[in-house]
C-alpha cells in the first residue's frame, strides 16, 4: 500500500513539474494536455486521474510554486537577511532569466498575465504567492526599521510592493527585449532607491534622508538662534 502511494505521488510530481515548465516556457493558454503528458512521460489514464481539468492542473501547479518558496526550495529564495542579501535575490533573477536566454519571464508572473476575469482560482493563487513573497521582503524591512537602519516614516510594505513590481518588470521587459541589460539597469536603480531610506549603511555612510533631517534639523536650530 505505501509503495502504491509513492508510486502515485512521484507521477503527480512529475506530471505538475512538467505543467510547471510549459506553462513558463509558453504560457498556459499554448500548453495542451498532450504535450504535458509526452514531457512527464505518462499516460492519459494517469494525467486524468489527478487533473479533472486544465485549472485544477494550474491550481496545483501555482501551490507547487507557493510550497517551494515557502520551504525555500524555489529557484530564488526571498528569506533575506541583509542588504547583501537583498542584492543577491534581485541578481539571481537575472541568472535565472539568462539561463534561458531571455526567452522566459518570471513563473509566476508568465501565469498571473494571463488571468482574465473568469479565472478567479488562479487570481487567488497568483495573489497569494505574491503576498507570501511581499511579507518577506517586508519582513526584512521592518528588522532593518527595528534596528535604526530605515528612517522611521518608512513604508515596508510599500518599498516590498516596489521590489515585486521591479522585479516583474524588468523580467518582462528581459524577455521582449531578449536582453539582460534593461533588467540590471532596472534592478540597479531599484536598489539605489531602497538605500535612499537608509538612515546609516553598513559602511557607516549616511542614506540621502538622513542627510535631509540632520539638514532640516541644522536650518530650524538657526532660526530659534
Amino acid at each position: 500500500m505505501k509503495r502504491h502511494y509513492a508510486t502515485g505521488a512521484d507521477t503527480k510530481l512529475r506530471i505538475i513539474r512538467a505543467a510547471a515548465d510549459l506553462f513558463h516556457k509558453q504560457g498556459v493558454h499554448l500548453t495542451s494536455p498532450d504535450q504535458i503528458i509526452e514531457a512527464s512521460g505518462t499516460g492519459k489514464g494517469q494525467f486524468y486521474y489527478y487533473f479533472k481539468n486544465k485549472e485544477g492542473l494550474v491550481h496545483e501547479v501555482l501551490q507547487n510554486h507557493l510550497e517551494m518558496i515557502k520551504t525555500v526550495q524555489s529557484p530564488v529564495s526571498y528569506d533575506v537577511n541583509s542588504w547583501q542579501e537583498l542584492k543577491e535575490c534581485f541578481i539571481k533573477h537575472i541568472e535565472l532569466q539568462n539561463s534561458f536566454v531571455m526567452t522566459r519571464g518570471c513563473p509566476i508572473g508568465t501565469v498571473g498575465n494571463e488571468v482574465t476575469e473568469h479565472d478567479e482560482l488562479i487570481r487567488q493563487d497568483v495573489s497569494l504567492i505574491f503576498e507570501v513573497v511581499k511579507n518577506k521582503f517586508a519582513a526584512f524591512f521592518i528588522r532593518e526599521k527595528a534596528k535604526g537602519s530605515l528612517s522611521g516614516d518608512t513604508d515596508e510594505e510599500q518599498l516590498a510592493n516596489f521590489c515585486i513590481a521591479t522585479l516583474q518588470g524588468g523580467m518582462l521587459l528581459g524577455k521582449v527585449q531578449r536582453s539582460s541589460r534593461p533588467v540590471e539597469a532596472a534592478l540597479r536603480e531599484a536598489l539605489d532607491q531602497l538605500q535612499r531610506y537608509v538612515i546609516v549603511s553598513n559602511k557607516g555612510i549616511e542614506g540621502p534622508r538622513a542627510r535631509q533631517r540632520k539638514r532640516a534639523s541644522r536650518t530650524k536650530s538657526k532660526g530659534r538662534t
